[in-house]
């Protein structure tokens, strides 16, 4: 059983293990922290994403993270609307691909906007099960959001999703394993998966990544907690590396990006690679397991 990431994660950025880097946009307007325009929004944000760019990262992702408290499965028109330019503006200044998450679980919405400003995927949480976030039940959005990007013609929107979430509880999934959750994203016609640690800065177990690379054909991106002192732990069984904390100033997703931690990161997933041989990952592992 072939495996799909070749098409999906190389024909999109150009590379094996691809390493992506997250703009933390400011709080957004009617969010109770929001202090900045749109206008100004926009500046931050752009001077992330050629900093980003100038240190080699292969793509971006745009996530509404100062926005707290989230609110849960949908954001208003003013969120969309603001991602939406902001989001466009990185991806002209980044040249690279981009794509969006909208907290909390604002899947639909995420969707929107990357079609909207020319995205190339987005991050979601709760594709397949639920799960009990700090904001509440967080349901399954899979059906309602393919349904929805195939109606708006977003066909070519890639949905990475999130399995057994970050800050989280998964005690009502229980008897349902990180690998069969995956296998599930997969069922549902998901494009890849992201494995995270239990909260943001923390890196996933290694059995896990493992673990969702053996239950599904799908590409597995790690989603937390990767930094150059252990990415080489999961560099073989991963297919990409979404970072955000690592890169900020002082290891703070909250500060802005330091460009010396950014060459850093993408310098050791170079070296990491350079010994790579004969293909991706998975050409021997066993097939995936159907749902």
């Amino acid at each position: 059983m072939s495996r799909q990431f070749p098409s999906v994660i190389e024909d999109l950025f150009k590379t094996r293990k691809p390493v992506v880097g997250v703009i933390h946009v400011g709080a957004l307007p009617g969010t109770p922290a929001s202090a900045l325009s749109v206008d100004e929004l926009i500046e931050l944000a752009v001077r992330e994403a050629a900093r980003y760019r100038d240190g080699g990262v292969d793509g971006l992702m745009v996530e509404n993270m100062h926005d707290v408290p989230y609110l849960r499965g949908g954001v208003g028109p003013e969120i969309v609307a603001a991602m939406a330019v902001v989001a466009r503006a990185v991806k002209a200044e980044a040249g690279l691909p981009v794509g969006v998450q909208i907290l909390a679980g604002a899947n639909l919405e995420s969707i929107a906007v990357a079609h909207a400003a020319g995205l190339d995927y987005v991050r979601v949480e709760a594709y397949a099960f639920a799960h009990v976030a700090d904001e509440g039940l967080i349901q399954s959005s899979a059906a309602e959001l393919l349904r929805f990007r195939r109606k708006i013609g977003a066909e070519g929107v890639r949905v990475w999703a999130d399995v057994k979430k970050k800050h989280s509880s998964h005690a009502i999934t229980a008897d349902v394993s990180l690998g069969e959750t995956c296998a599930a994203v997969e069922f549902m016609r998901g494009d890849a998966v992201i494995v995270s640690g239990s909260a943001t800065g923390e890196p996933p177990r290694a059995a896990d990544v493992k673990e969702a690379g053996l239950h599904c054909r799908l590409p597995v991106l790690l989603g937390s907690g990767v930094t150059p002192e252990n990415v080489a732990e999961f560099f073989d069984a991963a297919d990409g590396f979404i970072v955000g904390s690592y890169f900020k100033e002082g290891g703070l997703w909250s500060n802005t990006v330091d460009a010396a931690r950014v060459r850093r990161m993408v310098e050791a997933v170079r070296e990491l690679g350079t010994g790579e041989l004969g293909g991706v990952r998975g050409a021997s592992q066993p097939a995936a397991t159907e749902i």
